[in-house]
């Protein structure tokens, strides 16, 4: 987050066109470059590097690292404990087992769980074939 007033003056243009394409405002990046006073260049060199603030998402998100026995469907009821409990899974990085067990990291929105962060985490450590969970980072 950073206050408009210290920009430069392209970035929150950058912000305008990504508006209007995305509220459906302008129906082509030609017309809405055009719009906000800037290139087509210009927008394609920063869209991917600029972001608008979002409440809705902002603190919403939790990463979780476990250790996992190598057993078939143990990170399938993992990740179905989360989903049945509301959680918008983002990533999931899973390291190639060692020793009969497998490292895994899943970060998610909690924004729309339905039960408090503590429940969940209750669920996930009372699954057969989790070693350990820590909460990594998050609500």
């Amino acid at each position: 987050m950073v206050d408009k007033r210290v920009l430069p003056e392209i970035i929150p243009k950058v912000l305008a066109v990504k508006e209007q394409l995305q509220s459906g405002g302008q129906r082509s990046v030609s017309l809405a470059c055009a719009a906000a006073g800037i290139s087509r260049g210009a927008y394609y060199k920063y869209k991917d590097y600029v972001f608008a603030y979002n409440k809705e998402y902002a603190g919403r998100m939790m990463t979780v690292h476990a250790t996992l026995l190598d057993r078939a469907g143990i990170l399938s009821h993992f990740m179905s404990v989360l989903y049945q409990n509301g959680a918008n899974i983002l990533t999931v990085n899973q390291n190639i087992p060692i020793g009969g067990r497998a490292q895994v990291s899943v970060s998610f929105r909690t924004g729309r769980l339905q039960i408090p962060v503590t429940e969940l985490l209750k669920q996930l450590r009372q699954l057969d074939g989790l070693v350990s969970i820590e909460q990594v980072s998050g609500d």
